[in-house]
């Protein structure tokens, strides 16, 4: 006889018996005869909504497609057009629906004038991140998307990006562009390296910039059509340290007209990018005093009532050619409050950038360690089973502001500080590149300090930093002599 089904009270059932030439049949009564059968009951997890009147939007450069909750219309999805006019047809569709919060997903840029209406409008707005709504399989569609995004956010499941304020968005845009410029412009400073070098012209190895005063005399002579090499020695400034031999040995070279062009036409883009980068910096002026104004609104100066605080001698930074020329340093310490500038290997660049990408209010971050996560600056860390799996960083592509932090960091690395020490310490443990996150998180941590505790950059002395770093590690040694003479006892 058989004995079946596997997870239910088993039954006997007809069996044939073979004996011989004759075939007999068994029957036997079942266990379960005349009981009904049991069905199946799916355990059903259902999340409390939290946002009931919530929609989710899916943008795209040409449509526009919003989903809301079922009820609140006759069309649970619709798509819109990406034009001025239908965006406001959308909004005012979401307004018919009673939405209170929005939730959009987007690439690019599209995003940033429906999130502009939408805010003016009254609404509660997320910009989410598109890793965190990942769809699930065989639902990849605009239609899915938008009606997958309104259901997570329902829940409450999705938290918005990070996003500056109309002032501080004014400032960003320009400040993002200025640094633009600045990156194009190096490239042509390269065409123009590669075209004396492409003629073997060794002049931008005598020198340290072909775009400083003599190089730019230089350059403007073969370009005006100079080719003896000892002609252009009135040219030299008195501080180039090679002697007017080597000078001479490396303007001589072969004379191409090809590379002649590219190097006259890139001479006058770097001109043209020089002007731009110009009245860029006019333009971010403009908004720093606004800026500064609106920071020290309602507040008192220690000279209204009476205390006369004594000057502080500040240390002076090297101004680059690439910074702006205005005095930067002056509006971001009126504007903070605190010195931000006298962080070591911070420069003027950093500093706006740093302004224009987080603003001044750092209380949107919990404390100084969210900060640093936010920037990328510390290890992602995947713990499973109590194992770490990896500890990569989670973004390939730094946010700028995090760029400023490392810029500021590999600064550091030949300067004769404290911050310069811990770099080289980094840097013969783990490389360039892991030298320059940790660095980072240290700047990062010092920044978010002074300028939402208004705390003054206080170094200790790299003699001091040292012995205490020595003593720090006697005493670690100390600690696992001990463990080890325990384990052998």
């Amino acid at each position: 006889m058989f004995l079946i089904g596997r997870g239910r009270p088993y039954r006997r059932v007809n069996m044939p018996i073979q004996r011989g030439k004759e075939l007999f049949v068994l029957k036997h009564n079942t266990m379960d005869k005349g009981r009904p059968k049991k069905q199946k009951t799916k355990n059903i997890v259902e999340m409390p909504i939290v946002n009931p009147y919530s929609a989710g939007i899916d943008i795209g450069d040409k449509e526009h497609v919003v989903a809301v909750p079922e009820g609140l219309s006759d069309k649970r999805v619709v798509a819109f057009g990406a034009m001025t006019p239908d965006q406001g047809m959308l909004a005012s569709w979401l307004e018919e629906c009673e939405i209170d919060t929005v939730a959009m997903e987007s690439t690019g840029v599209y995003w940033k004038p429906l999130f502009q209406l939408l805010v003016s409008r009254g609404f509660e707005v997320y910009l989410v991140n598109a890793a965190h709504i990942k769809n699930v399989t065989g639902r990849k569609d605009d239609e899915n998307d938008a009606m997958w995004i309104q259901k997570l956010h329902s829940c409450g499941l999705l938290g918005s990006s990070y996003l500056p304020g109309g002032r501080q968005d004014e400032l960003r845009t320009p400040t993002r562009y200025r640094r633009t410029l600045t990156e194009d412009c190096s490239r042509f400073v390269n065409r123009m390296q590669k075209s004396l070098e492409l003629m073997n012209i060794k002049f931008h190895t005598v020198i340290n910039d072909i775009t400083g005063k003599t190089g730019t005399a230089v350059i403007e002579a073969i370009i005006g059509g100079e080719r003896d090499a000892r002609n252009f020695l009135p040219f030299i400034d008195p501080r180039i340290k090679a002697s007017p031999g080597t000078i001479v040995k490396s303007l001589e070279g072969h004379w191409r007209g090809d590379h002649l062009f590219t190097l006259k036409e890139s001479y006058a883009m770097y001109k043209i990018y020089k002007e731009r980068t110009a009245a860029c910096d006019s333009e971010i002026e403009k908004h720093l005093p606004c800026w500064e104004a609106a920071c020290n609104e309602g507040e008192i100066s220690a000279k209204e009532e009476g205390a006369e605080e004594a000057p502080v001698k500040k240390a002076k930074k090297q101004k680059h050619k690439n910074h702006p020329k205005f005095d930067t340093r002056a509006y971001l310490e009126k504007i903070h409050g605190v010195d931000v500038l006298a962080i070591f290997g911070l420069s003027e660049t950093s500093g706006l950038e740093l302004l224009a990408e987080v603003g001044t209010d750092l209380g949107k971050w919990k404390d100084e360690k969210h900060f640093v996560s936010w920037l990328n600056l510390c290890p992602n860390n995947k713990i499973s089973g109590g194992k770490l799996i990896s500890s990569r960083l989670f973004d390939k592509h730094p946010n700028p502001a995090s760029e400023a932090f490392r810029h500021a960091a590999n600064a550091l690395q030949k300067m004769d500080n404290w911050l310069g020490d811990f770099f080289r310490r980094m840097k013969a443990k783990g490389g360039n590149k892991y030298a320059i996150v940790a660095t980072a998180n240290k700047l990062a941590t010092i920044y978010y300090k002074m300028v939402r505790f208004k705390e003054e950059f206080t170094p200790i002395g790299i003699t001091d930093y040292r012995a205490k770093y020595k003593q720090a590690k006697i005493s670690y040694l100390e600690r696992k002599l001990a463990q080890l003479k325990a384990e052998a006892a």
